[in-house]
């Protein structure tokens, strides 16, 4: 009888715990978060947003019912995120789940909001079949509003919906310039990176002239490959920016490359000697990798002709970052035609200090321009002597004058042309190095935060026969370790029922 009555006890007291741990995680909610970038804890950026938040937030997710589990789970992962937004900010931001399939009506509204559906492939039966599916949100901050258009699964989740609140958030947004007259690619041309910056800034365009000085509102200026001189004047105003304690983005050719005509030819646009005063030495040379891109190839066999993708060290992948706001996360950017960057203490850089945040493969070394393109050369390790060279960097200090300024220079131009091009890490790069330049909110931390891309063949060969067995083995050794461990309890169960003082 006592046993029963034991054995019922403790039935009710774990319901009742069960209920109360159930009731206590609705008002407290708390998970533990073991992934390599925290992706699941909000950074201290997106709790400074929330915390300083005046109006109240209302965040209306579309989010289609009975989705594939891969996909149903970024629609837990955005109402777990949706939570802490809530407590965390006081209960500022408000929520509520639309399923937009139930009716036409809440579909359309969807659609008129600016949620389109996109296919998703389902499995019922063995039988493959796509729906339509909606997964996004409209954020809403008084008569303003922000539309997340779709939540790519495994995305930047945070940085989305965070930017999303920061833009709502502020009223008068700072001026970034984007300098123009010097052969420089208008903003038109670099929409991609104009979107992510216009969450926090205006991004405008600036001409030098002879006679007006360099607007006071601008706290950073970008110079992004530009293939015309620079008059001695306009040199000039940028060390008088410097010197009032403005910030400079940098990213210029000191070579490029025709692959038209194959060749490979020096730049010179007068930067190069004006960082040279800085103690930047960028010299007129190809960086070659052998971790880099590749070109395609007509090839003639017999009466056919096809493509080749031939490996070309001149377009190098550079997936060695430093430890820096500007570098978190990014996984490889690729730099056509990069050369390499230097720092030299000379007596007017005296006091200045140079951060490298990104360098090349330890195969990779240098090639002089002018020089010819041989496309079906074969690299050898002798051809890449030169091993982790800078092809970007921070200059610190007073760099002009006796008021403390930023620069980031990155020895390539190629690389911000492209970041609309499908390279997405070469956008982060470009934005990222703007942000850190111009904001101290730390965003800049949440837009590479996600799923990170690792791919297998990158990992070394012991690498990945210690992840193939391991995943092989690793749920039959706790299969067998629960059956050893069960079998032992149910021995030793029996032996004490054999005891004689056992009742």
């Amino acid at each position: 009888m006592k046993s029963k009555r034991a054995v019922y006890t403790t039935i009710f007291l774990i319901i009742g715990i069960l209920a109360l741990v159930n009731v206590l995680a609705k008002e407290y909610f708390v998970r533990l978060d073991f992934t390599e970038d925290k992706r699941y804890t909000l950074s201290q950026a997106t709790e400074d947003i929330l915390q300083e938040l005046e109006e109240p937030v209302t965040v209306t997710a579309y989010f289609s019912e009975d989705l594939p589990p891969d996909i149903a789970k970024t629609k837990q992962d955005f109402r777990d995120l949706l939570i802490e937004y809530t407590n965390v900010s006081d209960n500022m931001v408000v929520y509520e789940f639309i399923n937009p399939n139930e009716s036409e009506e809440i579909e359309n509204e969807a659609m008129q909001q600016g949620i389109s559906p996109v296919l998703v492939n389902v499995r019922e039966k063995d039988q493959v079949s796509q729906k339509k599916a909606y997964l996004g949100a409209v954020v809403q901050m008084g008569e303003r509003q922000e539309i997340i258009p779709f939540i790519q699964p495994g995305a930047a989740m945070e940085y989305a919906l965070s930017t999303s609140v920061k833009k709502l958030a502020v009223i008068d947004k700072p001026s970034v310039a984007l300098l123009q007259g010097h052969g420089e690619p208008p903003i038109a041309s670099l929409q991609q990176v104009n979107n992510e910056l216009s969450i926090l800034y205006s991004l405008e365009s600036l001409t030098l002239t002879d006679t007006t000085a360099i607007p006071t509102k601008f706290k950073t200026i970008a110079i992004i490959a530009p293939t015309d001189s620079f008059p001695e004047n306009h040199l000039q105003q940028l060390d008088e920016f410097l010197g009032r304690g403005g910030h400079l983005f940098i990213a210029f050719n000191r070579v490029d490359g025709n692959l038209q005509n194959a060749s490979g030819l020096e730049v010179t646009t007068g930067l190069e000697g004006w960082l040279a005063q800085k103690g930047l030495q960028v010299p007129a040379s190809f960086v070659v990798d052998a971790a880099c891109g590749s070109v395609t190839v007509q090839q003639q066999q017999g009466y056919f002709t096809f493509n080749t993708n031939v490996s070309f060290p001149y377009l190098p992948i550079i997936s060695q970052f430093a430890d820096h706001p500007i570098t978190e996360g990014l996984e490889a950017v690729i730099m056509p035609f990069a050369s390499p960057v230097s720092f030299a203490k000379t007596d007017s850089a005296a006091n200045l200090t140079f951060t490298p945040i990104a360098t090349t493969s330890e195969l990779s070394g240098t090639v002089p321009a002018p020089t010819y393109f041989d496309i079906n050369k074969e690299w050898a390790e002798s051809d890449f002597t030169q091993p982790h060279l800078n092809v970007g960097g921070i200059l610190e200090g007073n760099i002009q004058g006796n008021t403390p300024s930023k620069m980031v220079v990155i020895a390539d131009g190629n690389f911000a042309t492209q970041a609309g091009q499908g390279q997405s890490d070469n956008a982060s790069l470009l934005v990222n190095s703007v942000d850190w330049l111009s904001d101290d909110t730390g965003l800049i931390e949440l837009r590479t935060k996600g799923v990170s891309s690792r791919p297998l063949e990158q990992l070394e060969d012991g690498t990945k026969t210690t992840l193939k067995y391991l995943n092989f083995l690793l749920p039959i050794l706790l299969v067998i370790t629960y059956g050893i461990i069960r079998f032992q309890i149910k021995r030793n169960v029996r032996a004490k029922r054999m005891e004689e003082s056992y009742v």
